[in-house]
């Protein structure tokens, strides 16, 4: 089951559930919320830049990002940030800068 990520429509009008962006696993079939599960403002669904990994894919996964994943699953997005910034600084894996930017957001920090 894929997990989406969704955030207040009015930002202003939110609790703390949907004053940020939250996640939320839901099957394929389900259709998107429309209203906080929290607070009943209005959410609406973020475009989401994910990477697939498949098993046994040639890239596969390293401990340091099995580690970013597994703060974010806890909501630790600044920890999640922290640790992707630092290993995006290896030209191999740049590609965790957006990662990295993404966790600083929902960790509440501005760009």
């Amino acid at each position: 089951m894929p997990i989406y990520e969704y955030e207040a429509t009015s930002p202003g009008r939110s609790c703390k559930k949907c004053a940020a962006t939250f996640e939320v696993l839901q099957r394929l079939s389900d259709p998107p919320l429309n209203s906080c599960p929290a607070c009943g403002q209005g959410i609406k669904r973020k475009i989401s830049r994910s990477r697939v990994i498949l098993p046994g894919s040639a890239r596969g996964r390293n401990e340091v990002e099995q580690k970013v994943a597994e703060y974010e699953r806890q909501g630790m997005y600044s920890h999640a940030a922290e640790l992707a910034d630092k290993e995006s600084e290896k030209p191999e894996k740049t590609y965790l800068k957006e990662r990295a930017i993404d966790d600083y957001r929902k960790a509440g920090y501005e760009f």
